[in-house]
């Protein structure tokens, strides 16, 4: 059952409710998640899910409340990008992941088929699950039930019904249903509708295994980033090196290839020259720990693996990590030392932009592309160098200009 401190958020945003669907559950659940369950009866009903069905799944089951602190959790420290990255390029995860290139059946059927590097896919494997050893062992279905009561209802409705046609039409046992608390299951952790969408058995033998088999796994990521435009032939990104004197508002602001970049005196970090596809192709330059840290362009592949997970942190941890798979070496500029911004500092930047008249969005805490184009634009306005860097040293400035 959940907490009371829970239940009250729930109840406030107007989720407590009647129990129609008391007797499946059970006498001890809430009414909130009674009512909640009886509305999602008819939706699921409507796409096709028998009663049946329904009722033996449901039977007995309850919100998860860790799932529900989790999903409403604000970290009190946000991470920086270089400690992000740093922990997940190890000489212990380089290692097993070259390893993996070659132990690994079916990878070059999974590249030739998708056109997604096999290096890539290692890279989503190892960040995703350890090569598949902590896929998350929390009930789908239960976490799911418990997301819907929140903020995000639709889509956990959606993801609720999908992982219902996973037991009712793809044969997958409810045992097998185990994963994050987030809802994403198996070696690649890919959600329920991706499962249904995007699922595949490498070797053409059955329903995909994505819990049990590396190749369907793999495969599966291969099919999800090649359905979301993977470009066969061309990289990820490449580390660049900025002149000094240089422009740092272009960051995140345009997309031009490498000529373009070259012109305002950008150039490659290392002497590997860049592929005609790569140097035709439009690239935006990326400064994840400022000016002061390593300078990336980033091709159109880097967005298609922040289409697995929107984090550019995530997205760069992938991209490295194949490349030392592939042979590379470590980056040419080291990543600064950067410390953790608070909760509070976070949202006292973004109140600051916004009462200097450069609007950060929601005062939420969450430092995405809108904090730093505005912090670019006021950087640039104060004559600073326009990095969009949110730094200790920053907040402060801020907090003082909007003082004054």
């Amino acid at each position: 059952m959940l907490s009371r401190r829970v239940f009250l958020v729930l109840a406030a945003a107007g989720l407590a409710g009647g129990a129609e669907a008391q007797s499946v559950l059970g006498k001890a659940v809430e009414p909130y998640f009674a009512d909640w369950l009886s509305q999602f009866y008819a939706q699921a009903e409507a796409a096709g899910l028998s009663r049946t069905l329904l009722d033996r799944e449901f039977a007995g089951l309850s919100p998860d409340p860790r799932v529900a602190v989790l999903d409403a959790g604000q970290p009190e420290f946000s991470r920086p990008v270089s400690a992000y990255v740093e922990g997940a390029i190890s000489p212990a995860r380089i290692a097993e992941g070259r390893a993996k290139r070659s132990q690994t059946p079916l990878l070059g059927r999974i590249e030739a088929d998708w056109g997604v590097p096999r290096d890539i896919l290692i890279g989503v494997w190892a960040m995703e699950s350890g090569f598949g050893a902590h896929q998350g062992d929390l009930d789908v279905l239960r976490c799911l039930a418990t997301l819907a009561q929140g903020r995000r209802r639709a889509w956990a409705n959606a993801e609720l019904i999908a992982a219902l046609k996973m037991i009712a039409e793809r044969g997958v046992s409810r045992e097998r249903l185990r994963g994050s608390w987030a809802g994403a299951m198996g070696q690649t952790q890919i959600l329920p509708s991706v499962y249904l969408e995007t699922g595949v058995s490498a070797s053409g033998s059955g329903r995909p295994d994505i819990w049990g088999s590396a190749p369907d796994a793999l495969a599966s990521a291969a099919h999800l980033l090649a359905k979301n435009n993977w470009r066969r032939g061309e990289g990820w990104a490449v580390e660049v090196i900025p002149p000094a004197g240089f422009d740092f508002s272009l960051t995140e602001s345009v997309a031009k290839p490498f000529a373009w970049w070259a012109q305002r005196g950008l150039r490659r970090a290392s002497e590997d020259r860049w592929s005609s596809a790569d140097a035709a192709a439009d690239a935006m330059l990326l400064l994840p720990s400022g000016a002061a840290g390593p300078a990336f362009l980033a091709l159109p592949n880097h967005f298609v693996i922040r289409s697995y997970n929107n984090s550019i942190a995530y997205a760069l941890a992938v991209g490295l990590l194949a490349d030392r798979f592939a042979g590379g070496g470590p980056l040419t500029r080291p990543w600064p030392r950067e410390v953790a911004l608070s909760l509070t500092q976070r949202m006292a930047a973004q109140s600051a932009l916004a009462k200097l008249g450069f609007d950060p969005g929601p005062i939420d805490g969450m430092i995405g592309f809108g904090v730093r184009k505005a912090l670019r634009a006021w950087q640039q306005h104060e004559h600073l160098t326009a990095d969009g860097y949110l730094s200790p040293a920053m907040v402060a400035r801020l907090s003082a200009a909007a003082r004054r």
